[in-house]
């Protein structure tokens, strides 16, 4: 058997709108909507410079529907430059980028191949002895199991599958394609190259199945270093090693405050945590999501001059790194318990709002109207998995904190 590599990358989402971070600032949006882009010009580079022998996406080029044809072309582009590289490209279109979603076209490079959507289809090197076997998404939604429907391997040669799926279940992914690592060992291939996963993951060693993860992050439930695999086949034996491609994250910081804090003490408590937070950047611009809790016996200060904290917060960040930038500041500090102070509070509005966990119903409620809310977004804004860009928990504990901050100041 000869010796070859290649690269696997998925769920590029060209064009994601970055929805949750436009609503709260839109320059920190357009950065991460850039580095989507370099992320896939870094890896189109890696292909070229370690000239491997061909490239695989395993569902999502697109995020959806085009609003105009610059994210094609710059899809083309970079598709283009291995084209002239020599390196073939294999598609299989995804959930947000299937046959029933994406309108617009552009014609691509005699390099690239996509896997039918009718059926599995098969794809030959005839030169590595690789055969490459996909069915890619005709509708949004994908609810059999396609796994079970794909070829025999090709006596001799290396066989490889390409499927966008959720497994027996990653969330908080939609299950898309189900299938089990029995049904994809049953087809006898030597590889399993998946996408729709957002975290990189070994499922299986024998045979290898991987989930190679995004390679940019898009939100802050996709935090850590994102990117694809280089898999390397000698002899019949396979290796492979993460290639990174990400330049800008998301991560979280959690921090304590004390009863006795006044909002100077909070802000050095702050300062002293992101020391960590920096050092640990990568050179890499960062959406950090700052979750302060606690009891403090100043509360209310904190709650009625909640804007001015928040530019506090976001001042002490740059002051850490110029680069941090803060996509939420998540306030669940609680009164001090004991005192007429807190007794008066606790008599107060704060009495009448849930100050913990949300009941069900309430939880409910607010799902369907975030259905609603989405069902009216234009151009598909609504189909991401988060709309507003949290959960309906997270958004009303937002909301819970704005009223209570509105009522400190009145």
């Amino acid at each position: 058997m000869t010796s070859f590599r290649f690269i696997h990358a998925a769920d590029l989402h060209l064009g994601s709108p970055f929805q949750g971070l436009a609503l709260k600032d839109a320059a920190i949006a357009e950065l991460f909507i850039e580095a989507s882009r370099k992320a896939f010009s870094a890896l189109v580079d890696q292909a070229v410079e370690r000239g491997v022998d061909f490239f695989i996406v395993a569902g999502d080029v697109y995020d959806g529907d085009w609003k105009d044809n610059k994210i094609g072309l710059f899809f083309n582009r970079e598709v283009a430059r291995l084209e002239r590289a020599g390196i073939p490209v294999f598609l299989l279109k995804g959930n947000h980028d299937a046959e029933s979603v994406i309108t617009k076209t552009i014609t691509l490079p005699r390099n690239v191949s996509e896997f039918p959507v009718a059926k599995p289809g098969t794809f030959k090197l005839e030169h590595l002895k690789v055969a490459l076997h996909g069915q890619g998404f005709a509708e949004r939604s994908a609810s059999e199991n396609l796994a079970l429907a794909y070829p025999k391997p090709e006596a001799g040669w290396f066989n490889i599958g390409v499927l966008h799926t959720s497994l027996t279940g990653r969330e908080p992914h939609a299950p898309y394609a189900p299938c089990s690592v029995e049904d994809l060992r049953s087809r006898g291939y030597d590889y399993w190259a998946l996408g729709h996963v957002h975290d990189f993951e070994i499922v299986a060693e024998d045979p290898l199945v991987v989930f190679p993860g995004n390679l940019q992050g898009r939100s802050i439930r996709e935090q850590g270093a994102k990117g694809a695999v280089l898999v390397t086949v000698e002899d019949g034996r396979v290796a492979h090693q993460r290639i990174i491609t990400d330049s800008a994250r998301f991560a979280e910081l959690a921090v304590a405050v004390e009863p006795d804090d006044d909002i100077p003490a909070i802000l050095r408590r702050l300062e002293d945590a992101l020391e960590a937070v920096a050092e640990k950047m990568e050179g890499r611009p960062l959406a950090l999501r700052i979750r302060l809790g606690g009891r403090s016996r100043f509360r209310k200060e904190l709650m009625a001059r909640a804007d001015d904290f928040r530019d506090e917060v976001q001042a002490a960040c740059h002051r850490c790194h110029e680069d941090i930038w803060l996509e939420k500041l998540d306030v669940r500090v609680e009164p001090e318990t004991g005192g007429a102070t807190a007794s008066a509070d606790m008599l107060g509005l704060e009495g009448l709002i849930p100050m913990g966990g949300f009941p069900p119903e309430l939880l409910s409620d607010a799902e369907a109207r975030i259905a609603e809310i989405a069902a009216r977004l234009p151009g598909g804004t609504g189909a991401g998995e988060l709309v507003l860009g949290d959960d309906a928990e997270a958004l009303l504990h937002e909301a819970r904190d704005l009223l209570l901050s509105r009522a400190a100041r009145g």
